[in-house]
């Protein structure tokens, strides 16, 4: 059966259509009394659905219409709970009573089905007369529509850009003069026969994308015989698109192509444009399919002409790139100087300043704006109708985006956000509305995000993805819209947080509201007003107003509740029995007696109380059949109720490494990922059953410590049994290892084949790298340390046919080796290079052809007569054959050693650098700033062997008995 996907457009329609079906099924055909009724609703409420979905496409829907789509979704939200509250009551199976107080409160539960059977069918009929009801109230005053409404329309802002003139710009002159000497430059990946340049700007809507493009093509389209402008749009006609380009490059009228098809428009562009030089500027392209169509148009060989193109999509912008070797520019946004400049331009006369009691709130307001021009020109469009005193402005500051959407001065901007976000598709849509519930400048950890997608049933499993990683895919999607900003990721180029701009959050904060999405408590100028039933609770409850209490709000229904903050006043948990989902992460002042009743949480599937005051779970936590995600990393926990294990439905579990298991973790069949247990305080009967777990996909183990197992088993002892337990696992992806010997165990492999992630921390190196390891061949990311390196070693790790990403950290620094990566080597497909520390290593010709980004760990003091030759000569010492990298996009060097060496070092590193095609970017690091040149002598002196080595090459004797 198909996922039954939450979704703002739909409420949970798909879900209560999901669970009427399953009514109809064999396990409920007792109820034949009301079959009938229940197969009338689900019929109605499936084409109730495919009109929302409808609906939803439209970016301003008839008043009427808006009305009855709130009504509906609020509807199903109603009807799940009750059809959960029926299913909930008659889902314990039969079972035959043990003894006579058993029996007596088996025949006091029958009682109670009897009483539920009757119930469900009186629900359903009321259900559907209210379903009825609302379908009839709308038809009727529908029907009193006799008058024909008329909208004014509004110009789009884009359009206006163009227009603008080039005096009335800031901050355009820099990014205007990048893109001109991109499109100067000659490329070396591109042939003779193939000139073409290609220009994709991409960035977040109301950046200036088309403004600038527009100032490039203004300035260089006089230098070409042939140019066009064309605006593409959020919903395209190809057609029209294609008449449009043949009449600006024909200069003749397309009305006799009315009759045409694609295919002759096409043929019909690329013989006007044939050999000659053409400029082609096309505005706003949203999806690769458009683009693929496009530019078939546009002949590839013709020498020096230019595309540039403008998007939003990420995917684009590659694409783009990829059609003929082009060049993406990341717009960036204004910095203060010429956001003020703006702002200041828009508000105040040419010869007139910002007046001084102004300037604070003015720069304050500019933040909230972070660089974005249309939010500044939107923004001071407001304050100019508005008294300049600093109440008035601060009230306008605190309300951006909030207040002010129906406000004339910031239609053009709410109308760009308005396209990003009614371009999406429905899941999309949610995914994003949902990051409303985070505090403004809030920085949002992706798998946090993702588990509560998950949890509120936004995003499902599928045949070919696991939930989260569909939760990956959307959380990408959202990035490659620009919807949400990266803020920060792991060494391994994974995101691991983003943030949300303040306009765009404010946004969807408004939209939220509007569909009743999120109530938010406490932020300032959101006025709660009529109250309909809270679906999601966002508690951001500052000092001032710490109780949610005496905002009159109907929790009944409540199905998620965020807390943020150390002065939320928690509710207690009897007031939301249909929660699925439960976060109080780094809320201090949630203790034992807050999770009392927990248990009555019959939905809950997401508990989150990292880093709570919490000490011990209560053991009706075992009676949350739902729950998918615990969470207490940090809290005071040190032992887990033995009811833990009838969590039979946990697919993620995060605990601190000091937290004690039960037996009985075989039964936690759903449990796909388990982090971070420390072996040696389990019982040994724990390591055992890990191994039945065949859905566990990702592992985190710390074996720092003694054993203290209760069964005596020493450290080989759980060795071998985690081993064991491992290669059980078919499934199994990811394991991080803190410590301990576990990989050191022998010549078997103590991993499953499966594994395509392995990371070892730094706390206890191997000898070297295990032969073992050459048989991983799913491999694709390895982070490993061993105390010695060599070439055989090299070629171990080369033999790995999926490697993506080898972090590698070696101790042995004192041994003058040199390492030398041929192509025979290995790395077919490593993208990601980290090697330290190290003294040399030569790549050749044909070594790691796809490698993107090499990190290098140098101790400078080591190689002396590298900094001689590098100050003697012209860097050849430094070159570590780099040029043999073809795709290499971006070197980094991290290196101890004095000042002297590091100049030296780096000076030599860019010359030999420079005289590569590949050009790639080279980022230095200085390990201790500590050193001085007499350091890096002394150093040397210590070194096993060196002393005689120094003498030999410089006939030098270093000081006796100096140590660093």
């Amino acid at each position: 059966m198909e996922a039954a996907l939450v979704s703002v457009a739909t409420g949970v329609l798909k879900p209560v259509i999901g669970k009427l079906t399953v009514l109809l099924g064999n396990e409920y055909k007792r109820f034949k009394t009301v079959r009938k009724e229940i197969k009338s609703l689900t019929n109605e409420l499936a084409a109730m659905e495919a009109f929302l979905l409808k609906m939803s496409e439209e970016e301003d829907p008839d008043v009427q219409d808006k009305v009855w789509m709130n009504e509906v979704r609020e509807l199903s939200y109603d009807m799940e709970d009750a059809i959960d509250d029926f299913m909930q009551s008659i889902g314990d199976k039969d079972e035959k009573p043990d003894g006579f107080i058993e029996k007596i409160k088996n025949s006091l539960g029958k009682l109670g089905k009897m009483k539920a059977h009757r119930r469900i069918g009186k629900e359903i009929q009321d259900l559907k007369k209210q379903i009825k009801e609302v379908g009839e109230r709308n038809a009727r005053y529908k029907g009193r529509q006799t008058f024909t409404s008329t909208k004014n329309e509004t110009v789009d802002p884009r359009a206006l850009a163009i227009f603008e003139h080039a005096s009335n710009l800031v901050g355009i002159d820099e990014p205007k003069a990048e893109i001109i000497k991109l499109l100067a430059q000659e490329d070396v990946r591109a042939s003779t026969q193939q000139q073409l340049k290609i220009i994709s700007i991409v960035g977040s809507g109301g950046i200036g994308k088309t403004t600038l493009a527009n100032q490039v093509y203004q300035e260089l389209k006089g230098q070409f015989k042939r140019h066009a402008f064309i605006s593409v749009s959020r919903n395209p006609d190809i057609m029209n698109i294609l008449r449009a380009i043949l009449s600006k490059v024909s200069g003749q009228s397309n009305a006799n192509t009315e009759a045409w098809s694609i295919e002759q428009l096409i043929s019909k562009i690329t013989n006007f444009l044939g050999d000659t030089r053409y400029f082609v500027f096309a505005d706003d392209i949203w999806d690769v399919k458009t683009w693929n169509v496009i530019k078939c148009a546009f002949p590839t060989t013709s020498s020096g002409s230019i595309i540039i193109i403008t998007t939003r999509i990420n995917d684009v912008a590659d694409s783009c790139r990829s059609s003929c070797n082009g060049h993406i520019y990341n717009i960036r946004h204004l910095d203060m100087v010429h956001s003020r400049q703006l702002f200041n331009r828009r508000l105040f006369d040419s010869n007139e300043d910002c007046p001084s009691h102004l300037k604070k709130v003015s720069g304050e307001i500019l933040e909230k704006c972070v660089g974005l021009p249309l939010a500044i020109i939107s923004i001071s469009g407001l304050l100019a109708t508005t008294e300049r005193t600093e109440h008035r402005w601060n009230q306008v500051k605190d309300s951006i985006g909030r207040a002010l959407e129906r406000n004339p001065s910031v239609e053009g901007m709410i109308k760009i956000l308005s396209l990003s976000y009614f371009d999406l598709p429905p899941r999309l849509k949610t995914c994003l509305l949902y990051v409303s519930i985070f505090p403004e400048d809030s920085i949002i950890e992706k798998k946090a995000l993702i588990w509560r997608w998950i949890a509120e049933g936004i995003i499902h499993k599928d045949d070919i993805y696991t939930s989260y990683q569909l939760g990956e895919r959307c959380f990408n999607e959202l990035v490659n819209r620009c919807l949400i900003q990266v803020t920060w990721t792991d060494e391994y180029g994974k995101v691991e947080n983003c943030r949300v701009h303040d306009i765009i959050l404010d946004f969807i904060i408004s939209k939220a509201i509007e569909e009743n999405f999120v109530t938010f408590v406490g932020v300032p100028y959101i006025t709660i007003g009529a109250q309909r039933k809270v679906r999601r609770l966002s508690l951001q409850v500052d000092e001032k107003e710490k109780s949610i209490s005496k905002k009159g709000l109907v929790l009944s229904h409540v199905r998620s509740v965020n807390a943020f903050g150390c002065t939320v006043e928690i509710p207690s948990l009897d007031e939301f029995r249909y929660l699925r989902v439960l976060d109080f992460e780094l809320c201090r002042q949630v203790e034992n007696n807050h999770l009392a009743n927990i248990g009555s949480l019959f939905q809950l599937r997401h508990l989150n109380l990292s880093w709570t005051e919490v000490s011990e779970l209560p053991e009706e936590i075992g009676r949350l059949h739902c729950l998918e995600m615990l969470d207490i990393r940090g809290t005071k926990v040190h032992e887990l109720p033995a009811t833990i294990v009838n969590l039979k439905k946990l697919v993620d579990l995060l605990v601190d490494t000091r937290v004690k298991f039960p037996n009985g973790i075989a039964k936690m069949q759903a449990m796909e990922m388990l982090e971070q247990v420390g072996v040696f305080r389990q019982q040994f009967n724990f390591l055992q059953e890990l191994g039945q777990l065949q859905n566990m996909r990702k592992l985190v183990l710390d074996f720092e410590g003694d054993p203290v197992t209760v069964d005596g088993m020493g450290k080989d002892e759980c060795n071998e049994a985690i081993a064991y337990s491992l290669r059980n696992l078919e499934d199994f992806i990811s394991l991080t290892v803190h410590g301990g010997s576990f990989l050191q165990q022998g010549p078997g492999c103590p991993v499953p084949h499966s594994i395509q992630e392995l990371f070892m921390t730094k706390s206890s190196p191997l000898p070297r790298v295990p032969v073992w390891v050459s048989s991983l061949v799913n491999l694709q990311q390895l982070h490993l340390q061993v105390k010695e390196f060599e070439q055989e070693d090299l070629c171990i790790l080369g033999s790995l046919p999926a490697l993506l990403i080898l972090e590698l950290i070696t101790g042995d620094v004192m041994r003058n080796r040199k390492l030398t990566v041929s192509a025979e080597a290995g790395f077919r497909c490593l993208r990601k290079f980290s090697f330290g520390i190290f003294n040399w290593m030569m790549f050749e010709a044909g070594s790691m052809p796809k490698l993107q980004k090499l990190e290098l760990r140098i101790w400078l003091c080591n190689r002396f007569d590298m900094i001689v030759a590098a100050r003697t000569a012209s860097g050849g010492a430094f070159d570590f054959g780099i040029g043999n990298l073809p795709c290499l996009i971006t070197v980094k060097y991290a290196a101890r050693g004095c000042n002297v060496c590091m100049a030296a070092a780096k000076a030599a590193v860019e010359r030999a650098a420079g005289r590569y095609p590949n050009r790639p970017t080279l980022l230095f690091q200085k390990l201790d700033a500590t050193y001085t040149l007499t350091d890096c002598q002394l150093w040397r002196v210590d070194c096993e062997g060196w002393g005689r080595y120094y003498k030999s090459m410089y006939n030098e004797v270093p000081l006796a008995g100096c140590k660093k």
